[in-house]
């Protein structure tokens, strides 16, 4: 499994609506990709703004590569996201897990 890292930085309002975007429409088209597993999105103070850490896991690279493209590392951002986001990775990171514990959690 490989996990798939992306930061971004918005206002406090808007960082309500950011996740609101990303349950009601990324998530749904995330689930229609084959090999991907789940998502979780952290969030937490920084400055005077919230920092969001948007984490996938997903079966394989190959998996990644479908949903990515050619240059798997390039985020994938919808202009509807990018106008919520005061400045956002345009790279992400990705990690090989290693271990796991098996809590599942999903917006209502």
């Amino acid at each position: 499994m490989i996990a798939r890292l992306w930061s971004a930085r918005t206002s406090s309002a808007l960082s309500t609506r950011y996740l609101e975007h990303f349950w009601q429409s990324v998530v749904p088209t995330l689930r229609n990709h084959s090999g991907y597993l789940s998502a979780s999105v952290l969030v937490r103070p920084y400055r005077d703004s919230v920092e969001i850490l948007v984490v996938t896991v997903w079966q394989s690279f190959e998996a990644i590569d479908a949903f990515a493209g050619s240059d798997r590392e390039t985020a994938v951002v919808a202009s509807e996201a990018a106008s919520l986001l005061a400045d956002y990775d345009r790279r992400v990171r990705h990690y090989e897990v290693a271990q796991m514990d098996g809590l599942a959690f999903r917006q209502p």
